[in-house]
């Protein structure tokens, strides 16, 4: 069984942009129940079809697979719209590795910065551009985007 433990933080200044090159998401989701999200992403020229169950804390159960890109592209067209796009930037200071999402299309101007942990009370080193933590609030989960995108709160 997969497991996901991941902190959410906002993100303030622009000092980040100069740590990595970014990579162009596209995301819809076939499900969008909270107890189990359906999610197909291309990533630059691949495609997944991801399974997660219900967030407790910063935990939840994760299954992720590889599909072909133009299966990934035509899930896409079945999935709840808009969907959700953004650039994502993989940022590793220290023993984590940031990714670092800024939004487009209706979710443009939010930022948000994610650090995967081997446990809950993991401690962590926050950098300078890492701002107020979000992990627990559900408007920043990607699922939410869809239905409450951010430009619109």
């Amino acid at each position: 069984m997969g497991k996901e433990i991941e902190r959410k933080n906002l993100v303030r200044g622009d000092d980040w942009r100069k740590l990595a090159p970014g990579v162009r998401y596209r995301q819809g989701y076939l499900s969008t129940v909270k107890e189990r999200t359906v999610r197909v992403r291309t990533v630059g020229p691949h495609g997944y079809l991801t399974v997660k169950g219900l967030t407790v804390g910063a935990t939840r159960r994760e299954f992720e697979y590889p599909i072909p890109a133009a299966d990934a592209e035509t899930l896409l067209e079945m999935c709840e719209q808009p969907l959700v796009e953004k650039v994502r930037y993989a940022i590793p200071l220290g023993s984590l590795v940031w990714e670092v999402d800024e939004f487009e299309g209706v979710n443009r101007g939010l930022i948000v910065a994610e650090c995967e942990l081997k446990s809950e009370d993991q401690r962590i080193d926050l950098p300078a551009w890492i701002g107020e933590e979000v992990t627990g609030d559900p408007r920043y989960f990607n699922s939410n985007l869809i239905a409450h995108p951010f430009s619109k709160w």
